[in-house]
């Protein structure tokens, strides 16, 4: 990460060095502003990024609290212990370092459960938990695991049945199917979430070192402690549900998939007041304290937001740096003319582009490209940045949160595998738009 945020702000400067040293002011009217030199936009764009991450931060603080909130109390009454022994299969296989029942499991659960739903920001305080329960399984703190890569690779890629923030966004803009990008953004997802986790196991074979595998007697250990801590010990493996009922439950997701793509739009705006009722609803049939549990998890959301504020004015000043320089536009010009040819209009390569980098950057090109007269949301180029903007994570922001949450800085090949699905991803959407509306 030190080599990656180092050459974002090298390329950033060298690029707005040589335009200002090019530069020729305009000629302006008497009595007008003058226009900034390239190396003032520069200077100007660092510190408006720099407010405007803590801003970011905080306003973050709000969501964190509710959502972090809702998780205890799920927690407290047993579902996050019934989902994990329900989708155990599945994740032992993925994650076989983390014991079947931790509290771990549920979270990454959770979180990939937000992400499917498209419910953004409420996935991140489910993803965090997550974090901070892998890394009580972590031998060499600071050192990313196996498990913490492949669940930020998931994370940047995961699954996605309903979009609903870009819905929302292409119904706001007059499109006639505002929904239509529940299928593209589907198989958009499957394809990158397929690479992450195959780039993944992967390269752990090649990044491989003493401390990247927790030995079973270290696992003992660490339990051990965290028992010690007040947390209970993870049940045993076999207190799993049988394989059928396992089976079952994944059917039935499966079997959501169609009625999301028809009944997407209706569904939408359903999402967070029902999953807010339901869980609450959970708490209540389990004789829970909701309101006291509620205001236990909430208080978590206030001192994670305040931990990540120094990871979010890195990464968020590098990236606006990339872009105020002029390097980010540079970059576009070079390769438009390459990736129009494979589907990929210019138009929308910006959106490409900053997807990885910036989640707000991203988001108004968006609003921008389908709020354009000439192109709207239902062209190919509308429906293909609403796809990227549905099935693409910010995966620099994505990791800066998760790893500044629990002080990760070795991130080994974490950030790798999630940029190869980054790209899956991209290449996938625009395989599907072109298939379905005509890009090709």
């Amino acid at each position: 990460m030190n080599g990656i945020f180092f050459a974002i702000i090298l390329i950033a400067f060298v690029v707005a060095g040589y335009r200002q040293i090019t530069w020729a002011p305009p000629s302006v009217p008497s009595g007008a502003v003058d226009a900034l030199s390239p190396m003032q936009a520069l200077a100007t764009g660092m510190v408006d990024t720099a407010a405007s991450s803590v801003t970011l931060a905080i306003g973050l603080i709000g969501v964190m609290a509710f959502f972090l909130g809702l998780m205890k109390v799920a927690e407290e009454g047993g579902m996050l212990r019934v989902i994990a022994k329900t989708i155990r299969p599945l994740m032992v296989r993925l994650f076989p370092d983390v014991p079947a029942n931790h509290p771990a499991m549920g979270a990454m659960i959770m979180n990939m459960s937000a992400n499917a739903l498209g419910l953004g920001n409420a996935a991140t305080p489910f993803g965090i938990r997550a974090m901070q329960e892998l890394d009580k399984l972590n031998p060499c703190k600071g050192t990313a695991t196996n498990s913490m890569a492949l669940f930020l690779a998931i994370n940047t890629s995961s699954v996605t049945l309903l979009p609903t923030g870009v819905i929302a966004l292409r119904a706001a803009a007059g499109s006639t199917d505002p929904a239509g990008i529940l299928p593209t953004t589907l198989f958009a997802t499957v394809i990158s979430t397929t690479i992450a986790i195959a780039m993944c196991l992967v390269l752990r074979r090649h990044w491989a070192t003493a401390e990247d595998v927790t030995p079973a007697e270290d696992m003992v250990s660490l339990d051990t402690q965290n028992a010690e801590e007040g947390e209970a010990l993870p049940d045993e493996a076999d207190d799993s549900y049988p394989a059928w009922i396992s089976a079952a439950a994944l059917l039935t997701i499966a079997a959501l998939i169609p009625i999301t793509i028809l009944y997407g739009k209706i569904i939408s705006p359903w999402i967070i007041p029902g999953l807010t009722v339901a869980l609450l609803g959970f708490g209540v049939a389990k004789k829970v304290r909701v309101y006291e549990a509620f205001v236990e998890g909430a208080k978590d959301g206030f001192n994670v937001a305040i931990r990540i504020i120094p990871y979010l004015v890195a990464i968020l000043v590098a990236v606006g740096m990339f872009r105020s320089s002029g390097a980010l536009e540079v970059f576009i010009s070079a390769i438009a003319p390459l990736t129009t040819l494979i589907g990929m209009p210019a138009e929308a390569l910006p959106m490409a582009l900053l997807r990885p980098l910036s989640g707000s950057g991203a988001y108004g090109v968006l609003a921008s490209i389908i709020q354009d007269p000439s192109i709207g949301p239902d062209s190919y180029a509308g429906y293909l940045v609403s796809t990227l903007q549905g099935s693409t994570e910010t995966t620099f922001y994505v990791l800066a949160v998760y790893f500044g949450a629990v002080q990760i800085r070795r991130i080994r090949y974490a950030l790798i595998a999630a940029l190869c699905a980054d790209a899956a991803g991209i290449a996938a959407a625009v395989f599907i738009c072109s298939m379905l509306y005509g890009g090709l």
